[in-house]
């Protein structure tokens, strides 16, 4: 992974992905983050690049992490890599007159404070296939990334099982845990969707935020130790 060479990796990397566009990574990275927080983790986020709605008045992504974990959204996500336009970062960069940003362009920004974060949370763009750089996807950035950890956040109703399969499956040699996001205990779709991707297909499963800061905390170095 490509960072300062005075800082090192934090403890454990995740790089969170979603089955698709707006299915609620960015809040499920948030609250989970802020979780961890509260709990005595170190933690920092960081988006490499991102798009939105020019004339949306809410906060971007880099924003809501940033307000999670403390830091600045500008070092969530670079400034020079946030555009003004609802499509995949390189077609929006280029639809608003920038320079669509390599893969390598991406990796040499991301950079993690010193004291490095215990946990380092990167959040992609829509889908494992959805293109944030010019050359490459959230599969190809875990390539380069290398992570202890890659949580996939899908919806909890009808087409969770092939969405969370299907955005799987390019992960296959890599740990990974879901997250059903929006889910209702009350809902027996719910329920059945998390217990046949955790039953018969071996998915380690979450339901939410709260559990899966469990989860990651309990990955951590230090807290092994102490299980």
């Amino acid at each position: 992974m490509t960072s300062h060479p005075s800082v090192r990796r934090p403890d454990l990397l995740v790089v969170a992905v979603g089955t698709a566009t707006d299915i609620g990574k960015t809040w499920v990275g948030a609250s989970t983050l802020r979780h961890l927080r509260h709990g005595g983790v170190s933690v920092g986020a960081r988006k490499p690049a991102q798009s939105f709605a020019a004339d949306d008045d809410g906060p971007t992504d880099a924003e809501v992490l940033a307000a999670a974990t403390g830091e600045e959204p500008s070092l969530v996500c670079p400034t020079h890599r946030s555009y003004a336009a609802a499509m995949a970062p390189p077609m929006a960069a280029d639809e608003i007159g920038l320079e669509p940003p390599s893969l390598r362009d991406l990796l040499s920004e991301l950079r993690w404070p010193d004291p490095t974060p215990q946990l380092g949370w990167v959040e992609t763009v829509g889908g494992p296939r959805s293109p944030i750089a010019l050359d490459g996807d959230a599969v190809d950035l875990c390539d380069e990334l290398d992570p202890d950890l890659v949580v996939l956040v899908g919806d909890a109703g009808l087409g969770t099982v092939n969405a969370v399969l299907v955005s799987a499956d390019p992960f296959d040699d890599r740990d990974l845990i879901v997250v059903l996001n929006r889910f209702d205990p009350a809902e027996s779709l719910h329920r059945r969707n998390r217990d046949w991707l955790a039953t018969r297909e071996g998915l380690e499963v979450v339901t939410d935020p709260e559990a899966l800061a469990s989860h990651l905390a309990a990955r951590l170095p230090g807290r092994r130790a102490q299980r």
